[in-house]
């Protein structure tokens, strides 16, 4: 590959080499996607798949989401080779390495350097929140630097951290531009609403990178705005570039809304195999790609994606084969399974405080009512009567899946192999993080640091020429609103995850979270673009 070169693999995946190192950063090749045979890389990244990319003599993985800790891929790889991960609450990422024979596992603290040479290094660079398990990595190589943000939404303050640890401006900066997400498309939304909600998602996260790109000014940025692709005939239709309005763009719509909103600033879009060298940051394209455009419009997406899911064929059904239809007692052990997580944290539950039906197809299936809080969760398996405030359709193979230990409950959501409804309209991330984690070491990391938050401490902000006084930082993720708050329509929207409150009262709009502080009680008409 060469030295002070970066390398695209799809995704977010990079390889990276240096003065005398080789790295796989959040590789995700093996053919059998993720999340239940339900996200593929786009483009199809296979011809990647060498012997000559995979020699190298370390791995970095910022977190444990599927489409970056590809376990299939590390499990063939010698076991001489590290794998370096961030330290978290949890376990899991240990644990699961673990289990497919990886024991050269390194576990880093924030910002601890773990050398690639006698100058050379990489750290990590969490999110602040323990919520979300997400993590850069800043590479120092020689008298350049790179910054992999993978799927962390980092601050402005930890940005700038990162170029004082390189000492210096960042050379390239990967940002990720597509959420992972479920909402909204598998809610029960008409098209119309939800196209509104994808178009809200997809524009706060590029406003939220724009602000961070504008203010780093990397010497060039790199949009690796994913997306996955979904091969399975439920869910082909999900896929971006099919029809306006999706919540997975791709890196060439990303690179886009950069260029138009910082015409000064250098990008490239990549695609797997074309590689950036860091002596001048010239991009050298891969041929494999000749031909191919990611703006080819739907019909030409449409015939590339269906060729994909021919040649990913065996992969999805091998997916379905490993989780046949349910079995007797799914219900006492989906019971079992569910109250089980009411005795990880009185302090989630007191804060989810809701009704939750699931509506489970297939043998052994039925209408089972979760009900969670304020200080224990009670399944009723003859549900059905009372009124929910979210509900799930699943087939009970995934459901089974989960109860039994073969499935984290995120990776179910991730594979939007379920449709949901709510109701009120209120999204709830306490209910998310526990089904997420599901981890008493990480669910009491998080009531530690909102414990620590002062909710007094304001900034200020401008609206229609007036200073009015908010909290700091954001009482969901402990985002600071001095670097992504903006004001519409008489709301303050934090960038950071698109919670929104009211600037008279404080409250949160939309979803379940404390309210800020709002020092001045007069309304607000103006607005605030980024």
């Amino acid at each position: 590959m060469g030295e002070g070169t970066i390398t695209a693999l799809g995704h977010a995946g990079l390889r990276i080499d240096g003065a005398g190192f080789r790295i796989l950063a959040d590789p995700w090749l093996s053919p059998g996607g993720a999340f239940l045979g339900s996200w593929f890389p786009f483009p199809d990244n296979s011809h990647l798949l060498t012997a000559d990319l995979l020699d190298v003599e370390l791995v970095v993985i910022s977190h444990e989401h599927l489409d970056h800790l590809d376990l299939e891929l590390l499990a063939g790889l010698p076991s001489s080779i590290p794998v370096v991960v961030p330290r978290y609450p949890s376990t899991i990422m240990q644990r699961r390495l673990r289990a497919i024979g990886r024991t050269r596992v390194v576990v880093l603290d924030a910002w601890q350097r773990y050398p690639l040479n006698d100058q050379d290094w990489l750290t990590v660079i969490p999110e602040q929140c323990p919520m979300s398990h997400d993590s850069a990595v800043l590479l120092k190589m020689g008298d350049r630097s790179v910054l992999h943000t993978n799927d962390a939404r980092i601050s402005l303050s930890q940005a700038r951290r990162a170029m004082t640890e390189v000492g210096g401006p960042l050379d390239v900066m990967g940002v990720q531009m597509s959420g992972a997400s479920w909402h909204p498309v598998r809610y029960e939304y008409d098209g119309v609403e939800r196209e509104r909600i994808a178009t809200v998602k997809r524009i706060g996260k590029f406003k939220a990178v724009t602000r961070l790109v504008r203010q780093v000014e990397p010497r060039l940025v790199m949009p690796y705005a994913g997306p996955p692709c979904f091969l399975d005939d439920e869910l082909f239709e999900l896929n971006s570039g099919l029809r306006p309005g999706g919540i997975f763009p791709d890196q060439g719509e990303a690179l886009a809304w950069l260029a138009d909103r910082i015409p000064t600033q250098a990008g490239a879009c990549l695609l797997p195999g074309d590689r950036i060298l860091l002596d001048d940051l010239s991009v050298v394209r891969d041929q494999h790609w000749a031909g191919f455009a990611l703006d080819a419009g739907p019909a030409e997406r449409r015939r590339y994606l269906t060729e994909y899911a021919a040649r990913r064929r065996p992969a999805i059904d091998a997916a379905w084969a490993a989780n046949p239809e349910s079995r007797p007692g799914l219900a006492q052990r989906f019971k079992a399974h569910f109250e089980s997580l009411g005795t990880l944290s009185e302090y989630f539950l007191a804060r989810i405080g809701m009704t939750v039906r699931f509506e489970v197809s297939g043998p052994y299936g039925g209408v089972w009512d979760a009900h969670i809080g304020p200080d224990r969760v009670t399944v009723e398996l003859a549900g059905g009567q009372g009124p929910a405030d979210y509900r799930l359709k699943l087939d009970g193979r995934w459901l089974d899946g989960v109860v039994s230990g073969r499935t984290r409950w995120e990776e179910l959501l991730l594979s939007l192999r379920f449709t949901a409804r709510r109701q009120p309209d209120r999204y709830n991330d306490y209910l998310v993080g526990l089904l997420k984690h599901a981890d008493r070491a990480a669910l009491r990391a998080v009531e530690a640091f909102e414990a620590r938050r002062d909710p007094d401490e304001t900034t200020e902000i401008t609206v229609d020429g007036r200073q009015v006084q908010v909290s700091r930082y954001c009482p969901h993720a402990g985002e600071d609103l001095a670097e992504t708050g903006v004001v519409v329509n008489g709301v303050l929207r934090c960038l950071g995850h698109n919670f929104e409150f009211d600037l008279d009262s404080g409250a949160c709009l939309n979803a379940r979270c404390d309210p800020i502080v709002v020092k001045s009680a007069e309304p607000y008409e103006a607005e605030e673009a980024v």
